[in-house]
């Protein structure tokens, strides 16, 4: 009963940020139930996508009610993430658990110097000058969701840090729809990385699972009004941020196993 306690109090601080930031939950779950909670890291990545289905579906609500989702370009992004999410998640069977964690450390390091240069670089304009920025082609629209949805079904993630900063590089949303669209398009890779998942032989602890997710939905709950009184840039920073310290607890937690 403790550890499955632990897991409800873990998945609470992650659905804060998931609420908060559109972003987080995979990138927190997987180390999380892999290093704390002793799940097996194709084991955590499969979970993970559980918590993280659930919790966006719980914290999207919110975000519409502040018209900081936008649908049209969400699903349209979501529906082309998915077919990347499905090769993804088939080729991440065959990759050995501890390399898998060594490339999400390193894909975590890139993009947390690129969220984090942008929220400097916009905290010196205002964000107007933000908002009218213009977005990229189709063709650039159609290559990022498609390696948006190949990392989620990869790694077992939700997508919400490859999707953020992908809607606000690529398409040139505002950091607060970024966030909030990031949560339906979450939705779809996670059900598609799931999906892609059937049939695997894979040895899921429900029980933690299950808590993990409980609290989560929880957390998504509180942390959805958090970010209506951050400023855009001060968004994108701590977001940046956040995928820094899960980097580096993350790397060094696999090179402690890999020696041990």
């Amino acid at each position: 009963m403790a550890i499955i306690a632990f897991a409800v109090i873990i998945g609470v601080a992650v659905g804060v940020v998931v609420g908060a930031l559109g972003a987080g939950g995979g990138i927190l779950a997987v180390p999380a139930l892999t290093y704390l909670l002793h799940q097996t890291p194709h084991a955590a990545a499969a979970g993970s996508l559980v918590i993280v289905l659930a919790t966006a579906l719980t914290a999207l609500p919110e975000k519409i009610r502040h018209k900081n989702v936008r649908l049209r370009e969400g699903f349209i992004f979501g529906g082309i993430s998915v077919v990347g999410s499905f090769i993804g998640a088939r080729l991440s069977a065959y990759v050995d658990g501890n390399v898998l964690m060594i490339l999400f450390s390193v894909m975590l390091a890139i993009m947390s110097v690129v969220m984090i240069h942008k929220g400097l670089k916009e905290r010196k304009i205002s964000d107007d000058e933000v908002a009218v920025r213009k977005p990229r082609g189709i063709l650039a629209v159609i290559v990022a969701a498609t390696a948006t949805g190949f990392l989620t079904g990869f790694f077992g993630v939700g997508g919400g840090f490859m999707v953020v900063p992908v809607l606000t590089l690529v398409l040139a949303f505002g950091m607060r729809e970024a966030s909030g669209t990031s949560l339906l398009v979450m939705i779809m890779a996670s059900a598609a990385g799931l999906a892609s998942r059937y049939g695997q032989s894979i040895d899921i602890d429900w029980k933690i699972v299950i808590g993990f997710m409980l609290g989560s939905m929880g957390g998504g709950v509180i942390g959805g009004p958090l970010s209506n009184k951050a400023k855009p840039h001060q968004l994108t920073i701590i977001f940046g941020v956040l995928l820094a310290v899960v980097c580096v607890a993350t790397a060094a937690a696999t090179g402690v196993r890999m020696i041990g």
